[in-house]
């Protein structure tokens, strides 16, 4: 029986039931062996080992029989994970159309990217023939962590899994990728789903984008690429998802070398650099020119309201800091808001009136200096929040004046309530950085330098930007 599944909800892919590992090993460093490991750590469904050998496996405390064949498995199958060689690899999609299987990540590289095209294709039309959707060939896996389901080759000990959130990230590239999940465990930067694409022999990007884009689970959506399989079908989706959720997007392959090692990477084709620019701001797409900037823009666009314009208010207790801010965002084309009469006359009544020190600056950046406690930041705070010219505030923090109290946390919080987009920067070691994790955890984006703070309201005012002009804002 032919199970097709067209479309793009892919749930079956991210949610299965019940997993083969076809290739499992027994033998600790083995691929076979490592996948094993992250699908028993979290993953609740049937997991079901095969190997042409047979015997037990014994990974995380449990065993589990090995059946010599996907179609020895006793229950359904809904997605086969394929680690062996690649010569075999169509004869076994052909066992797995044979079983009723509707997904297949192959991890198995000697590919497209290893001069094997034919076999490749021959892996392809074999899926199609038994309308089974292909994560691959030569990826790293998948893994949903809202469920568990990992089969990510990497063991946890190795590379980490981040924390459930609301980024998704898709990559061309699995060491790239495997470097994305790593550090977003340590940053604590929640994520949804990673898919390795591989070389893309059935599913692309432009698919899992689309998937994405209707995910309840996934807020923002990230890749690396390298190039993309289909440049109409990636412009026509990225225009109909980013008017949902944001899409950012870190393109290398943009030097003519660049262009070249992709080729003999996975297989891609690069293209023209200018092309994929002119694509992306037509689509709506924001570009990253490092994982760094990737990670700034969607941390802030998975934890703040995209901005209703591009002035920007500064609230600082270091003055030189501040002086950066407004450089770096007068040099991404952004505005520093300026102040109403009516914010100018409540500082200057406060400073008359002693609740607000004189020697403090209140024309934009408003520099409340380096004695000043949480009650002051939060004053200078609801007046930059209450004026109208003001549609990001960005919040510098130099936790080393000991004048500053953790009680800038529970302000934080309280400013949520005016509904504009805040960027919090601290800069520094230890202690900034606990406190920069306390202000996130009531749903705020930290970032330890002025630079990266840029980024963030850059992303929050493109993408404001890009649902205004479509009218979805």
């Amino acid at each position: 029986m032919v199970h097709v599944v067209k479309g793009t909800d892919f749930d079956f892919l991210f949610y299965p039931r019940s997993v083969a590992l076809i290739g499992a090993s027994n033998v600790p460093g083995k691929i076979g062996n490592s996948i094993m490991r992250s699908i028993t750590l979290n993953f609740e469904g049937m997991v079901y080992p095969v190997n042409i050998k047979g015997g037990e496996i014994e990974v995380n405390g449990k065993m589990f029989p090995v059946y010599r064949s996907i179609k020895d498995v006793p229950g359904e199958v809904d997605v086969a994970v394929i680690a062996v060689p690649a010569r075999f690899v169509p004869d076994v999609i052909d066992e797995c159309g044979e079983k009723g299987v509707k997904a297949a990540v192959v991890i198995s590289a000697g590919f497209k990217e290893a001069g094997r095209g034919d076999l490749e294709e021959e892996l392809a039309r074999r899926a199609r023939k038994w309308g089974i959707r292909v994560v691959g060939p030569n990826c790293l896996g998948v893994t949903n962590l809202d469920n568990g389901f990992d089969c990510n080759f990497n063991p946890p000990e190795r590379q980490a899994r981040p924390p459930f959130g609301k980024v998704a990230f898709m990559s061309q590239s699995g060491a790239f990728g495997a470097a994305i999940l790593d550090w977003a465990a340590r940053e604590k930067i929640g994520m949804s789903k990673f898919i390795s694409l591989g070389n893309m022999a059935d599913l692309d990007e432009s698919d899992f984008m689309a998937y994405l884009g209707d995910d309840p689970k996934t807020g923002v959506i990230t890749g690396y690429i390298e190039g993309v399989k289909n440049g109409r079908k990636f412009f026509n989706t990225a225009k109909e998802v980013t008017l949902k959720k944001p899409v950012v997007i870190l393109k290398s392959g943009r030097t003519e070398a660049g262009a070249k090692a992709a080729a003999s990477h996975t297989g891609s084709l690069a293209g023209s650099y200018r092309i994929y620019q002119a694509a992306f701001e037509q689509a709506g797409v924001l570009e990253a020119r490092s994982m760094r900037q990737l990670f700034n823009y969607a941390k802030a666009l998975a934890m703040q309201k995209p901005a209703k314009g591009n002035r920007i208010a500064i609230v600082t207790n270091g003055g030189g800091a501040g002086v950066m801010m407004s450089d770096g965002l007068l040099e991404k084309g952004l505005k520093l808001a300026s102040l109403s009469d009516e914010s100018n006359e409540r500082f200057r009544k406060d400073i008359e009136e002693g609740k607000l020190p004189r020697h403090m600056s209140y024309r934009n950046p408003i520099d409340v200096i380096g004695d000043a406690p949480s009650s002051r930041y939060e004053v200078a705070m609801r007046y930059a929040l209450e004026d109208g010219n003001v549609d990001v505030l960005v919040v510098i923090a130099l936790f080393q004046s000991p004048a500053l109290d953790e009680g800038i946390v529970a302000a934080m919080e309280r400013m949520k309530a005016y509904g504009k987009p805040i960027v919090f920067v601290a800069p520094g070691g230890a202690y900034p950085h606990k406190m920069a994790r306390n202000i996130e955890l009531k749903g705020v984006p930290v970032y330890e330098t002025v630079e990266d703070g840029v980024d963030a309201v850059y992303a929050l005012v493109r993408y404001g930007e890009w649902l205004r002009e479509n009218g979805k804002l």
